[in-house]
């Protein structure tokens, strides 16, 4: 079986990754990354309707694919030094919202457990921003942990 790890680079996703290493049997383990090209945001927003948006890019790789590659791959060399083995990277271009690309990618590893970080919002906060941790636990039919934020001195 996997352990799947999401990380966007974030604070509240390094401390996930380090709160699995500590806590969870090794097994393999994939970090992933979930980007999205910038021209598919904009398609998606009220004032780009008006005019048509490309989303190919000749040729190359993305921006944001190639950061996303290396967000991926400092998540997994933080899961690697934290101790766990058998660490990939993994970067994976969404084609909707995040939670929805965590979740299939963890039906096509039959990930054994899911690991994501909570960024501790609430309320109209938490309405307004969206939660991943939270969509991901709704839409899942596997085991997930969610690791809230660390606490602050």
């Amino acid at each position: 079986m996997t352990v799947l790890i999401a990380y966007d680079g974030s604070e509240d996703s390094r401390t996930a990754v380090e709160y699995a290493a500590r806590h969870i049997n090794p097994e393999p383990t994939v970090v992933l990354t979930v980007w999205e090209p910038l021209l598919t945001q904009l398609s998606w927003a009220p004032l780009a309707a008006a005019t048509p948006v490309t989303t190919e890019v000749p040729g190359d790789k993305f921006e944001e694919e190639r950061q996303a590659e290396g967000l991926a791959r400092q998540g997994a060399d933080l899961a690697a030094a934290a101790g766990l083995t058998d660490v990939t990277p993994r970067a994976e271009r969404g084609n909707g919202p995040v939670w929805a690309s965590i979740v299939d990618v963890a039906d096509e590893l039959d990930a054994s457990l899911i690991v994501t970080g909570s960024r501790g919002l609430a309320g109209a906060r938490s309405v307004l921003l969206g939660s991943v941790s939270t969509r991901v636990l709704h839409h899942v039919h596997r085991p997930t942990l969610v690791v809230p934020p660390a606490k602050k001195d």
